[in-house]
């Protein structure tokens, strides 16, 4: 996998300001990454791998919201830590051969967009940008500026010859 793919989809997660990015890519090989994001092959289908990378210390954060762990168990997982609920999300993923719903709780999306999704069956939304927003439109505005800037600068960087190393932010 290039380095470009990685920053051009994984900008805000190795920025800190996004807890996990999911995006396909060629798949030749599986490499080890950073001490503080993971980077996981969530499934295999027609040469391209979907890859998963996020920060472990942030997902376990976000995945202690109440409405959070309500969907999870309405989902049937079995809430036991972020690294359970990342190898449920796998097998979700492996099994249906669609993205599960619960998918967004995993990217940094607001729990109640989340939970809108799954009530409204994607419809009946208030606006869309990297999700489907049914809450706070305002705040899920601001977010999709920052995350496209955050991409936009580390696109610019890596191009000005910044490695990945370099990009990625410790936390």
């Amino acid at each position: 996998m290039s380095e470009e793919i990685l920053i051009r989809q994984g900008a805000p997660t190795l920025a800190g300001i996004k807890t996990g990015s999911l995006f396909p890519c060629p798949c030749d090989d599986r490499e080890a990454l950073l001490t503080d994001l993971c980077l996981l092959p969530i499934r295999f289908k027609d040469g391209q791998a979907l890859l998963y990378l996020y920060r472990p210390a942030v997902l376990h954060r976000d995945l202690q919201d109440g409405l959070a762990q309500r969907i999870l168990t309405q989902a049937g997982y079995a809430c036991g830590g972020c690294g359970r609920c990342v190898a449920q999300l796998i097998r979700r993923f492996r099994e249906s051969g669609e993205f599960p719903h619960e998918v967004g709780l995993f990217l940094s999306y607001p729990p109640e967009d989340v939970q809108g999704f799954i009530d409204h069956r994607a419809c009946d939304f208030k606006c869309a940008g990297l999700w489907k927003v049914y809450s706070d439109e305002e705040r899920a505005q601001r977010l999709f500026t920052r995350f496209k800037r955050c991409t936009e600068d580390y696109c610019a960087r890596w191009q000005a010859g910044y490695d990945i190393g370099q990009l990625a932010v410790a936390m």
